[in-house]
């Protein structure tokens, strides 16, 4: 028998499938609202609750937008011809939601990214929801399921791709055959002993 949260989960995707009145109105004041907001509680909760999110003291969500389609970087600033200055089509070794947790980290220096989840998208914005966790609020030091993100080693865990998304986007959700190259990191094959 299923359990609640995961009926919640499947209600929300086929609303979001069926594009409903909901979920339209739900977009249309996202839309009007800032790039990131800070939220009293998850939009999805049962999604929240599988990535570790708990109702209590020392954690914090944030609802965070981000923009779609081929993503673009500055010209460069001598001549070239148009073909080789390499500003569209120009796609980071990182996906969306990776580089949304890293925008919110930076907004929040003193907290964790714990994770995040999609929300939300339309024809031109995509919205992910990310936990953050405070290391030096006493509920969450005294905790033992949620205190290893205190230790000092995972100050930082967004940038170096330690999040469920990050380790995604580095590939590491994949195993066996055609995988064998990607741990420990993509860079790091070529120096691995033969």
């Amino acid at each position: 028998m299923p359990t609640a949260y995961k009926h919640m989960n499947e209600t929300w995707i086929e609303e979001q499938k069926e594009r409903s009145e909901i979920v339209r109105n739900r977009l249309l004041v996202w839309r009007k609202m800032g790039s990131m907001v800070k939220l009293e509680r998850p939009t999805r909760l049962g999604r929240a609750r599988a990535l570790g999110y708990k109702a209590k003291q020392g954690y914090v969500m944030v609802r965070i937008k981000t923009g779609r389609g081929p993503r673009e970087k500055p010209g460069p600033a001598g001549g070239r011809k148009p073909h080789s200055s390499g500003i569209v089509r120009y796609t980071p070794q990182k996906s969306r939601q990776w580089i949304a947790e890293e925008r919110v980290a930076r907004k929040y220096p003193n907290l964790r990214v714990l994770n995040s989840y999609w929300v939300g998208d339309d024809h031109k914005w995509v919205w992910y929801e990310v936990i953050l966790v405070d290391p030096s609020h006493p509920v969450i030091y005294n905790d033992p399921n949620i205190n290893w993100i205190c230790d000092p080693t995972h100050k930082g865990r967004d940038s170096r791709g330690l999040t469920s998304a990050g380790k995604r986007s580095r590939g590491l959700d994949r195993k066996g055959r055609g995988a064998e190259k990607i741990r420990p990191s993509i860079g790091a094959k070529g120096n691995r002993a033969k």
